[in-house]
């Protein structure tokens, strides 16, 4: 707490000890009750995380800024997203959850993007009580307990939304996911104003899955041997292909999911393939982020040690983005 804040509390405190001396000594004992419970909340509100807007507040200048210089080679990502959380967290009376479905290779920058929405609606961040990551592999491991999974996850998400309705689930490994599993949650993410008492259409959830990945490619690719720039790719050159594909693999947890056949997922959010230019810009984004001085020519090493395909164009990074981190600890 800064020191004006110290300074209030005790002026509040200290004030009703003064105007509590004008009354009796039962009267003095109620009033210095229900004021020292008053104060006590203050201060614990002060200290402590609260479903209120000094903890959740939306930064949409925060969000386009971070988009457009942390986040690269997206530009259909960064458009959708930013659109879409900007018209959702802007609307007070939303008529179900945000429900955003976020698809494309290792490294590409999902599992970032995630963390930006967090760092941009909650002042802690991936680290607010309110933000919930589920990890497939970790959480829901085996397939003879996905009745107890699903039971599980119905009351974890109803009991935190009943403490918080700005609550945000991500799911992560969607494609390593048990199908079946996340439909035990649609009636949370469906057009209804409460279920039990409890209303879900201010939450957001997220959904992380490497499944259609090869759909997005293959159309990156297209455009690149039609000599097409990656940036005329349009959500409508893919949107259709990459939740088919989604919705028809029988290894995804999204396997024929009701989420998908009742239309519940809002956007369907492709994250190409990263070229050579992208992977000297993340490189360059990391060396800052540790406080080094951006080096072209280290830059230049991490991004020809990494793997691209197709095998002799080397157009296409095979990992994206994602084992800069490591290779920048070998160069630096």
């Amino acid at each position: 707490m800064k020191v004006s804040g110290i300074c209030l509390c005790l002026h509040v405190l200290l004030t009703a000890g003064v105007l509590v001396n004008a009354f009796d000594p039962i009267t003095t004992t109620v009033l210095v009750g229900v004021g020292t419970a008053a104060l006590g909340r203050t201060i614990y509100n002060y200290f402590h995380e609260s479903c209120d807007k000094k903890w959740i507040a939306f930064n949409a200048t925060g969000l386009q800024t971070d988009l457009d210089e942390k986040l690269f080679g997206q530009h259909i990502a960064s458009r959708i997203v930013l659109k879409a959380v900007n018209g959702f967290m802007n609307n007070e009376n939303p008529k179900k959850p945000l429900v955003l479905s976020l698809h494309g290779w290792t490294g590409t920058g999902k599992n970032f993007v995630s963390k930006l929405i967090a760092e941009n609606v909650y002042k802690e961040g991936m680290h607010s009580s309110f933000v919930h990551l589920f990890t497939s592999t970790l959480h829901f491991p085996h397939p003879s307990q996905i009745a107890t999974y699903k039971s599980q996850l119905q009351q974890w998400i109803k009991g935190n939304i009943s403490n918080c309705e700005r609550s945000l689930f991500i799911f992560d490994e969607m494609d390593k996911m048990h199908p079946g599993l996340i439909d035990s949650i649609k009636p949370y993410l469906d057009y209804y104003d409460k279920l039990d008492g409890v209303s879900y259409r201010k939450s957001i959830f997220i959904f992380l899955s490497n499944a259609g990945g090869e759909s997005i490619v293959e159309t990156a690719l297209d455009f690149w041997r039609a000599g097409r720039d990656r940036e005329e790719m349009e959500l409508k050159d893919l949107e259709t292909s990459l939740s088919l594909s989604v919705f028809n693999n029988n290894k995804s947890g999204f396997y024929r999911t009701s989420l998908i056949d009742k239309n519940l997922v809002d956007f369907f959010v492709p994250f190409l393939p990263l070229e050579y230019k992208h992977i000297i810009q993340c490189t360059k984004a990391e060396m800052k982020a540790r406080g080094l001085e951006p080096d072209q020519n280290v830059a230049n090493k991490v991004a020809k040690d990494l793997v691209y395909f197709p095998k002799f164009d080397r157009v296409f990074s095979v990992k994206g983005c994602k084992t800069i981190d490591s290779k920048l600890d070998y160069y630096a």
